[in-house]
C-alpha cells in the first residue's frame, strides 16, 4: 500500500526506479510484485487525509492536536525510499512549496517532512512558536537521528512529529520549561533502549510562508558526553530564554520583515541620508541654496514693501 499515491496522481518515474530496487534487495520478485500492484486495477481507493481548516475561536491546543492527527492519518514511510526531498538549506518559502505539495500527493512521510508539514499547518498561528528540536541517540553499536517542531504557547512547550514510536512524536504543550520537555524525550528513548548523546536546537521559524530567510536548524548544540545534568538543564533553558528575548525584541516570527530590515539597515539609513542632508543643508549654507535663497529674499521683501 506505500507504492500507491493516495492522491490517484502518477509517482515519477525515477521514483518506482528506486522503489522497486529498494524492494529487489529484500524480495526476490521485488520488481513484478511492483508492476503487479501498480496495474491492479481492483485495488480498493485509499482515503486521502483531509487537511485541517480552524475557525477563528479554535483554541491553540485543539489545532496542534488536529495538525498531529493529520500528521499520523498520513502514516510513517517504511519503504526505505523517501518521497520528498528536503534540503535544509533551502528558503522558507520554498519548503513552504514543497509542503504544499506534500498535502496534494498525501504519500506516508518521515520526521524530517513532519517537521516542515508542521511548519506549514502552524503558519496561521502568529501567537505559537516554532523550532526544531534534533536528537542523536546510541543502542546496540549504532547511532540513530530523530526530529520533531517543538511549540511554545502561552509559555507551554510541546512538540509536533512523526515517529515510529507513539512516544517520540506528538507532546501536548503542558510542559512548563523547555528543558522538563526535552527529559521527558530522554525518559522515552531511554524504555526504547537508547541512549541520548546530543540535543540540537533551532530558533523560533517565521509564520511568513513567503520568507526568504533559512530555518535555523541549530542554534544550540548539546552534548550530554561533556554535560554535567545541572549544566544541560542550564542550557537548555538559556535557549529558552534567548528565544523569549528574540520574539521580545520584535525579531522573531511574528515579524520576519524586521529581521530582513535590520540585516540591511545601513544600506536604507544611506538611502534615507539624503533627506536628512537636505534638512541640515536648509540650515547650511551650502552654494545652490544661498542662491536660491537669495533670490527669494529679496522678492518676498519687496513684496512686503509694496504691501
Amino acid at each position: 500500500p506505500f507504492f500507491v499515491n493516495r492522491g490517484g496522481l502518477p509517482v515519477d518515474e525515477p521514483t518506482w526506479e528506486r522503489m522497486w530496487r529498494h524492494v529487489g534487495r529484500i524480495h526476490p520478485e521485488g520488481e513484478r510484485v511492483a508492476q503487479r500492484i501498480r496495474g491492479a486495477a481492483d485495488l480498493p481507493k485509499i482515503p486521502i487525509p483531509s487537511v485541517p481548516v480552524f475557525q477563528p475561536s479554535t483554541p491553540i491546543p485543539e489545532r496542534l492536536e488536529a495538525v498531529q492527527r493529520y500528521i499520523r492519518e498520513l502514516q510513517y514511510n517504511h519503504t526505505g525510499t523517501q518521497f520528498f526531498e528536503i534540503k535544509k538549506s533551502r528558503p522558507l518559502t520554498g519548503l513552504m512549496d514543497l509542503a504544499k505539495e506534500m498535502t496534494k500527493e498525501a504519500l506516508p512521510i518521515k520526521c524530517l517532512e513532519a517537521v516542515i508539514l508542521g511548519i506549514y499547518l502552524t503558519n496561521s498561528m502568529t501567537t505559537l512558536d516554532r523550532f526544531p528540536i534534533s536528537f542523536k541517540t546510541h543502542f546496540s553499536g549504532n547511532y540513530f537521528r530523530h526530529i520533531v517542531l517543538g511549540v511554545n504557547f502561552g509559555g507551554r512547550y510541546g512538540a509536533l512529529g512523526i515517529s515510529r514510536r507513539e512516544e517520540l512524536m506528538y507532546k501536548a504543550p503542558v510542559f512548563r520549561t523547555l528543558s522538563e520537555l526535552i527529559f521527558d524525550f530522554e525518559e522515552a528513548y531511554r524504555r526504547c533502549w537508547h541512549t541520548l548523546k546530543k540535543v540540537k536546537l533551532g530558533h523560533c521559524v517565521s509564520h511568513d510562508p513567503h520568507s526568504v530567510e533559512q530555518i535555523e536548524w541549530k542554534r544550540s548544540i548539546l552534548d550530554l558526553d561533556k554535560l554535567t545534568r545541572e549544566d544541560f538543564r542550564k542550557e537548555l533553558e538559556r535557549h529558552a530564554r534567548d528565544m523569549r528575548l528574540k520574539i521580545g525584541k520584535g525579531t522573531g516570527p511574528p515579524s520576519p520583515t524586521k529581521d530582513r530590515k535590520k540585516d540591511v539597515s545601513s544600506p536604507q539609513r544611506g538611502q534615507a541620508s539624503p533627506h536628512r542632508r537636505n534638512s541640515r543643508g536648509d540650515r547650511r549654507p551650502s552654494g545652490e541654496k544661498k542662491s536660491a535663497d537669495s533670490k527669494a529674499m529679496p522678492d518676498l521683501n519687496g513684496y512686503q514693501i509694496r504691501v
